[in-house]
């Protein structure tokens, strides 16, 4: 476990208020206080800002006439709920710190101490006063709704993924797996700590097999002081520039405009962009279905309270193995048992497999996994607005994919590697040799 400075101040502190765990108090305060210098020269050298937190949590809990108590218990869960979202909020710059990490760890064994829930009120960030002649605003909440801000070197830039979802219907997941599914009604596409998506799929005729997406709904959680919960929804025909409320941003906090609907095309195409978690969607309608694609940090993707627990997310999961079809396959097949999916051919009957592809090659000139998506869903449905959902997929791609050689998707997509990595900075020989000082002399400390 990587240890850290901070835990070891917050494990000093609760002793402070009334927790009975001080033993050694002279030469745990030296370790300390040592430790905690040591580290802070790491923590310095960064663009990490957890001692900010931990100074913060501190000077709210050093009360000089504290007592344990039911009304400091519910003081110390305050301070200690707010603490850990001040750390959640160093995340992006400190994933790299030893010291963040086990931050992380104490802030989780003080709360279990006082048997303190995750949910609950939290303390108000103390409002600055400006010198006298500074007009400069001071204030954290321009780099917390606004996440590239909080990278300051390009080298700590985050990894973004994206997840896309068009026609019969087709799934991109973030970690670039290619699948087409025959999902039946509403199902989760995103689901963490920040928003949700589900999307429904119902039949493109009537008791056919053969569906596409019908209902989109994205709820925007309420994030800090930048945007307040906000519901968007489309549905066939209906492809608002708006949230459910009429409103266009996050809200009225101080960093409502972090949150935006942009409409592109009316009726056709919006742009919703959530900087403050780095995260951008496309929605469009295309004949009567909608398409669904996002750009968004790994970060964000994988912010999951219980990821145990954590239940069926087609962008991160992909549609279950019982819901997938292998559409690769079906040209080996006489086109007579794709046209099963129908009730009635009489639609799909224009078009044979060589008229689909030379439809297809108007739009998607390389034989990629869109190309044969758009031939599938042609022989499939005969709706030729399917041509156009597998355009603008892959126009969202390439607007939204950070690795411009991922792109394209062929056949094996099962030898991709990791999701759009890039070069992470590692740590320096200075770096190493303070973050094994920091274990060595937390591992003193906690002996005496």
């Amino acid at each position: 476990m990587q240890p850290i400075r901070a835990r070891v101040a917050v494990k000093a502190q609760a002793g402070w208020m009334g927790m009975g765990r001080g033993a050694g108090p002279k030469a745990l305060g030296f370790f300390k206080i040592l430790t905690v210098f040591l580290c802070t020269f790491q923590t310095v050298s960064s663009s990490c800002k957890i001692l900010k937190c931990t100074a913060d949590y501190l000077q709210a809990t050093s009360n000089p006439h504290h007592h344990t108590g039911a009304e400091d218990t519910v003081e110390i869960c305050t301070a200690l709920r707010t603490y850990a979202h001040c750390s959640r909020r160093t995340a992006r710059t400190c994933r790299g710190d030893l010291a963040y990490h086990s931050t992380v760890h104490g802030i989780d064994d003080l709360m279990s101490h006082h048997n303190c829930s995750k949910d609950g009120p939290t303390s108000q960030p103390r409002a600055r006063i400006l010198p006298p002649g500074d007009s400069q605003e001071r204030s954290d909440s321009p780099e917390i709704c606004h996440y590239e801000k909080s990278f300051h070197r390009p080298s700590a830039l985050p990894n973004y993924t994206h997840c896309g979802l068009f026609g019969d219907p087709h799934l991109r997941t973030f970690s670039d797996t290619f699948q087409t599914c025959k999902i039946q009604g509403a199902w989760p596409l995103i689901d963490n700590n920040y928003l949700n998506v589900q999307v429904t799929n119902t039949p493109v005729l009537p008791g056919s097999t053969a569906t596409a997406t019908s209902k989109l709904t994205i709820i925007f959680k309420n994030f800090q002081e930048c945007v307040d919960q906000k519901v968007y929804q489309a549905e066939m025909d209906e492809l608002p520039a708006a949230f459910v409320d009429g409103s266009k941003n996050g809200g009225d906090k101080s960093g409502a405009n972090s949150l935006r609907i942009i409409e592109k095309v009316s009726g056709q195409h919006i742009e919703i962009q959530a900087k403050y978690i780095g995260t951008t969607i496309v929605v469009r309608q295309v004949g009567r279905y909608l398409t669904f694609a996002v750009r968004m940090p790994e970060e964000v993707v994988n912010a999951v309270e219980d990821k145990d627990n954590q239940g069926l997310y087609l962008c991160l999961h992909g549609c279950p193995q019982n819901q997938q079809i292998d559409f690769r396959n079906f040209h080996l097949q006489a086109p007579e048992t794709g046209l099963k999916r129908l009730t009635s051919a009489s639609s799909a009957a224009s078009f044979t497999p060589q008229t689909a592809e030379a439809k297809c090659k108007e739009k998607l000139p390389v034989e990629d996994l869109y190309f044969q998506s758009c031939v599938f869903d042609l022989l499939t449905t005969g709706d030729v607005n399917f041509t156009l959902a597998a355009y603008y997929a892959f126009e969202d791609v390439k607007l939204l994919h950070s690795n411009k050689n991922k792109v394209h998707l062929f056949e094996r997509t099962t030898d991709l590697g990791p999701p759009n990595t890039a070069p992470r900075a590692g740590m320096n020989f200075p770096e190493i040799l303070v973050a094994l000082v920091c274990l060595i002399l937390q591992c003193c400390a906690m002996l005496l």
